[in-house]
């Protein structure tokens, strides 16, 4: 494991039957840098996100998330990990019989289970931490609302709060610009920047829009100004933050910069490469 890294793949390979879903992926992720997946449907993707978390076993290879072995892991030996990684499903995932603060209340729940499970306590103030998260995406309005009473676009919101309410160092996100239109879709991003730099945590995006990922690489979010600004020199370190990932039948087929991708000449990876909405 690199020295730092939040996350490890080492030769991870998961067969169904006769079909790759991941194929000898090779992946390191550190504090504050981002990777943005892409892939035909099928591809892996997703299946890669489910496999850090333990929630897919692998075949063979390694994975290792804070320092700790996940393929050696059991069950109950997960719920403490999960508990430290942020989770953003696909269209939000909310729970529709729950308020949107008791959406993003869950993980604070789950978190204080397993603190109860390992003997230890926690005095969390929960509604004081959800208030806060549901801030940081502007919807602290919609506290007692519940998710058939907001729009599509502020459920995703609300799934990127629930996220990072326990402000996790690693945040996955499973397409969470999907169906959006592009102004929304721009918001949503623009939040998903602004995770990264306020906390320094990691992010593994499976996106199927190329502007995500522009975005991720091209702009980063000031605090002091609270807006995203551009990256404006292509040698600043902060470009290096982000890197593209192209899966093909469970294989990582491309690896690099924004500039890379756009300069391959694989057919398969330049179909990932597009500017229009």
């Amino acid at each position: 494991m690199a020295e730092g890294s939040i996350l490890d793949f080492c030769n991870v390979s998961l067969r169904y039957e006769d079909v790759w879903a991941l194929k000898d992926v090779c992946l390191t992720l550190n504090p504050g840098e981002t990777r943005i997946i892409f892939g035909a449907a099928g591809s892996g993707k997703t299946t890669l996100l489910k496999a850090v978390i333990g929630l897919v076993p692998v075949d063979q290879g390694q994975i290792k998330v804070f320092g700790e072995d996940v393929t050696s892991m059991k069950e109950t030996q997960l719920f403490g990990l999960r508990s430290r990684a942020g989770i953003v499903f696909q269209e939000g995932g909310l729970f529709d019989s729950l308020s949107v603060g008791e959406n993003v209340e869950y993980p604070l729940l789950n978190r204080q289970t397993a603190a109860e499970r390992n003997g230890t306590q926690s005095d969390e103030n929960t509604e004081s931490r959800v208030r806060d998260a549901l801030r940081f995406v502007e919807l602290e309005h919609t506290f007692d609302k519940f998710p058939n009473e907001i729009s599509g676009g502020m459920r995703r919101r609300v799934g990127i709060a629930r996220a990072i309410v326990t402000e996790p160092p690693l945040v996955l996100y499973d397409s969470p610009t999907a169906g959006l239109d592009p102004i929304t879709a721009n918001l949503i991003m623009a939040l998903i920047a602004k995770e990264r730099d306020v906390r320094n945590s990691a992010s593994l995006i499976v996106t199927h829009r190329y502007q995500d990922g522009e975005l991720m690489a091209d702009f980063r979010y000031d605090n002091e100004r609270q807006e995203l600004i551009p990256v404006r020199e292509e040698g600043d370190p902060r470009h290096d933050r982000t890197k593209f990932i192209v899966m093909k039948e469970g294989a990582v087929v491309f690896f690099g910069t924004r500039r890379q991708l756009e300069e391959s000449d694989d057919s398969y990876v330049r179909r990932f490469v597009r500017h229009e909405d």
